[in-house]
């Protein structure tokens, strides 16, 4: 039943283009991504294929009315597939709305999946803008962690996800200035705590950008701010977040068996920073350094919070997060990176090694590794290590 809801809203928006004989542009791209993961505690490695296909459709109506169709095809091959009890339910992006997507086939070994990733009309009117459907509404101005991303906080570890996440939400914008506006955002869902109503006003002042945030998520209010401007050239952002407490009940054997509070227990208002800085040297050497903090955050077995940190919309369960990067262009077709993330209180830590390659017109390589170092229970100590293979062709 899904796949022929998906099929008939590409060829509805299809038709409908050709027939009104206007503008329609479409691009994509198609991936194949080869990775190699060894889990802690164990010397076998799986390998996995993926095949990643993409196809963007915009079209042009009218001067005011523009609609987008965007679809974001996986099929994956190996043996984490094979050795992993309901991968399928780990791919699938959650909705809580509508669900636009298909499992085209679940094997052993093997699972593809489509999905209608992004689906909206947009409407302007002189300084009014209206947005209806399944849409990116990324307010975060740090570059790694965003905690007034309310409604789409990213993931700096999911590298093939260049289009980030989306949501189902009507936005309306009304532009002040050339780069101050007031933004509303309403996600509706079934379920009331996932409900999210939130306000955005953007001003300009002192060559800096700065956000106003207020609204409600997961039945709580919350407020914040967020900037982004210059210090002798180089990049300076920040984010903070007060969001009410939680103060709910949670029981769990495992924390009670090692003696930790919830995170849901908390009953002070949860405060999130977050501090960016990056700057650019002649010669084209990056450097960028970034610092997340959550008031309420763990300092032990926090691998053990992350699915309750992310209910209540922290981007970590860990009280203080560090992040270092640095790049280098080391020939005009390749360029070197490298990142990592570490958390000082239980020492664990992840370093991403990357490099990529223009191999010749739309055709790009990325080398990339994810290392994971830490004792068992720590943020980053589960998860081993992964090395990944990457051809990219855009169209």
């Amino acid at each position: 039943m899904r796949i022929k809801i998906v099929l008939l809203f590409i060829t509805v928006f299809t038709l409908s283009a050709k027939a009104q004989l206007s503008p329609f542009d479409y691009g994509g791209y198609a991936k194949y991504l080869f990775s190699s993961t060894r889990f802690p505690g164990t010397t076998e490695r799986y390998s996995d294929h993926l095949i990643h296909l993409r196809l963007n459709t915009k079209w042009y109506a009218t001067d005011a009315l523009t609609a987008a169709l965007e679809l974001r095809f996986r099929g994956y091959y190996g043996e984490t597939v094979e050795n992993t009890k309901h991968f399928i339910d780990l791919i699938k992006t959650p909705r809580d709305w509508v669900n636009l997507d298909a499992v085209l086939w679940n094997k052993k070994k093997t699972v593809g999946y489509l999905e209608v990733d992004r689906f909206w009309l947009d409407w302007v009117k002189n300084d009014f803008e209206l947005t209806l459907g399944r849409q990116r509404i990324a307010w975060g101005t740090a570059l790694v962690w965003n905690p007034t991303d309310l409604f789409n906080p990213l993931n700096v570890l999911d590298f093939d996800y260049e289009e980030l996440p989306a949501v189902d939400a009507v936005r309306a914008q009304y532009y002040t200035g050339p780069v101050t506006k007031v933004d509303l955002a309403f996600k509706p869902a079934r379920e009331k705590r996932n409900v999210i109503l939130a306000g955005l006003w953007s001003i300009n002042a002192f060559d800096y950008d700065f956000n106003l945030i207020a609204g409600m998520r997961d039945e709580r209010w919350i407020f914040g701010g967020s900037w982004a401007g210059d210090i002798l050239t180089g990049g300076f952002r920040g984010e903070v977040t007060v969001s009410e407490a939680p103060n709910r009940d949670y029981t769990n054997l495992v924390y009670e068996a090692l003696g930790e509070s919830s995170l849901s227990s908390f009953d002070k208002p949860l405060v999130a920073v977050a501090l960016s800085g990056d700057y650019t040297f002649p010669g084209s050497f990056y450097i960028h350094t970034e610092l997340l903090y959550n008031n309420n955050g763990k300092t032990k077995n926090t691998f053990l919070f992350y699915k309750e940190a992310t209910s209540l919309g922290m981007l970590s369960a860990a009280r203080w997060s560090i992040y270092q990067e640095f790049s280098y262009d080391i020939t005009p077709l390749t360029r070197g990176s490298l990142f990592g993330i570490f958390n000082p209180d239980d020492k664990s830590y992840v370093i991403v090694p990357f490099v990529t390659y223009s191999v010749a017109t739309n055709w790009d390589l990325l080398l990339i590794a994810q290392i994971f170092e830490g004792d068992p229970l720590t943020e980053f100590g589960e998860f081993g290590t992964s090395f990944y293979l990457r051809l990219k062709y855009s169209f």
